[in-house]
């Protein structure tokens, strides 16, 4: 069904809303990026924590996407996010690690809708984006403190619940602007004002759009809105999300100018409305903006959201938060030159080759050795971190870590970065054990095998029909074999489309060596 006849299933409305409102989805319908927008949104909203792959499913996502992955990177090393030891983080697996699933999830989502929408009209778009953004934060917030099972979807729908005003904001800023005008007197809500000139609600807006882009129906649900009074406390989950993506939208109103939280007007009202369904009071919700604050102030920092007015509102409120924290007032840029700086990586050999390589190595070695630490990582999720080290590291155009299939007798690309990864990884597998070349003799050996130039007479002759015939451009590789308890169980493989004269001097070569070390530790102690 059309988003407007989804709609007109739903109201009855006037003549002029209806042909506002037709307009309006129009214009939504002609916008060619939302499909690629909803179709990318809908993909990482589909990842739940619970799944065993989940962590490498949205590290594949993220890496799949060179800005996206720069700003979940930037977003890992700002103030309130920053880890204990000080050490930058460099890679996805790594942020995840420490960051959380739930929180790269929906920042991640947030990131999605800021370079789908910010374009447009200016100020209107980046102030609705804002209030999701720091709905998200909020929802989040809340979930963790949720005794609800997945309670994580309740940051989702708080991204989500002010769709609607944002769709209009973007394609539509006259009746954003007619909307906005009947709403500033105080007499109609934005729910009434919405209906009058759309005629639809905000809400409703956002239901037909998420329906387009195949969201789940518990997140749709949640944007329905809820009775008006005092909530009462619910054992139903979905009536919780859905109670926690209102409150999270009205909340966001009150952290750009906070000045009393939990005491002034706007917080009392609010209190009085979600504070006994939510078990919040003053001292609580005092306690949740704060914290939420400088979580939602880095967030729209890093999307690049900060606008005029909004941007003064989102700064410190006090001379004595300056003096507390003082690297707060600083640029971001100059606060991450201590550690990850975007765009650092820039300076590269003809190859594509980094050329500190080394300290991008040594900083992924140091993240392996803290996830294995902690005793909690999984050996899959150190796997793909080891990949993502040195697909970044050494600048190869695509990665894979290869494992035996025991049943069929053949090594197959379980995990992929890089161009075109999705197809190369279906087409990469050989049978073990065939023809006596470069795979072969590198499981054999156990031998490490840095091909810097794939061109050269000898070298070819090992190269095997299937590499030439799936990977013909590839100019300079490498072979990480991984032999554990003396049988060969699969390998790390990485190449690059330009020779690499350059070569792999021995400091590199070590951290390469100690970061397949510590692959094959966890394989070993499983």
């Amino acid at each position: 069904m059309t988003p407007a006849g989804y709609l007109d299933n739903r109201v009855l409305i006037s003549d002029d809303a209806r042909q506002a409102r037709d307009r309006l989805l129009r214009k939504i319908t002609a916008d060619n990026d939302l499909p690629a927008l909803g179709s990318s949104v809908a993909r990482v909203v589909e990842l739940a924590s619970s799944d065993d792959d989940s962590v490498r499913e949205l590290a594949h996502f993220l890496l799949s996407d060179v800005a996206l992955t720069q700003k979940v990177l930037r977003l890992s090393n700002t103030v309130c996010y920053r880890t204990a030891s000080g050490v930058p983080v460099t890679t996805i697996s790594r942020a995840i690690f420490l960051l959380g699933f739930d929180t790269v999830k929906t920042s991640a989502l947030a990131m999605l809708l800021v370079d789908g929408l910010k374009g447009r009209h200016g100020q209107s778009v980046r102030t609705e984006l804002n209030f999701a953004l720091s709905a998200s934060v909020i929802g989040r917030e809340m979930a963790r403190r949720s005794p609800f099972k997945d309670a994580e979807e309740a940051a989702v729908a708080a991204l989500f619940k002010n769709m609607g005003r944002l769709l209009v904001a973007a394609h539509d800023h006259d009746l954003y602007a007619d909307i906005a005008q009947l709403t500033e007197g105080g007499n109609l809500t934005q729910a009434q004002a919405s209906m009058q000139v759309l005629g639809c609600s905000f809400d409703m807006l956002a239901e037909s759009v998420l329906q387009e882009w195949q969201i789940p129906d518990t997140i749709i649900h949640a944007l329905a809105p809820l009775p008006q009074g005092v909530l009462k406390p619910t054992k139903a989950r979905q009536e919780w999300v859905q109670q926690v993506a209102a409150f999270s939208t009205a909340a966001a109103t009150l952290i750009p100018r906070m000045t009393e939280p939990g005491a002034d007007a706007a917080s009392r009202a609010l209190l009085a409305r979600f504070g006994a369904a939510l078990n919040l009071n003053a001292a609580k919700l005092t306690e949740l903006l704060t914290t939420v604050a400088q979580e939602a102030r880095a967030l729209t920092q890093n999307a690049d959201l900060l606008f005029g007015e909004l941007a003064e509102a989102l700064s410190d409120d006090t001379q004595g938060a300056h003096e507390t924290r003082a690297d707060e007032e600083l640029p971001l840029e100059l606060l991450l030159l201590t550690g990850f700086v975007e765009g650092a990586d820039d300076a590269r050999h003809p190859s594509g080759k980094p050329l500190h390589a080394r300290d991008l190595l040594m900083a992924g070695v140091q993240d392996v050795t803290e996830m294995m630490a902690t005793g909690r990582c999984k050996v899959n999720d150190l796997i793909m971190l080891a990949l993502e080290t040195l697909y970044r590291s050494m600048g190869f155009r695509f990665a894979t870590v290869c494992l035996r299939d025991v049943k069929t007798g053949q090594f197959r690309a379980r995990i992929a970065l890089g161009d075109n990864n999705a197809a190369l990884q279906r087409g990469f597998v050989f049978a073990a054990g065939g023809k006596r070349d470069l795979f072969a003799l590198a499981m054999e050996n156990n031998a490490d095998l840095v091909i810097a130039d794939a061109t050269s007479p000898k070298i070819a002759l090992l190269i095997p029909a299937w590499h030439k015939a799936l990977l013909p451009q590839t100019r300079s590789f490498i072979i990480l074999p991984l032999i554990v308890h003396g049988i060969p169980f699969g390998f790390f493989y990485a190449d690059r489309v330009c020779t690499a004269p350059e070569g792999v001097p021995p400091d590199e070569t070590a951290l390469i060596k100690t970061l397949k070390g510590q692959v094959l530790a966890a394989l070993n102690s499983r």
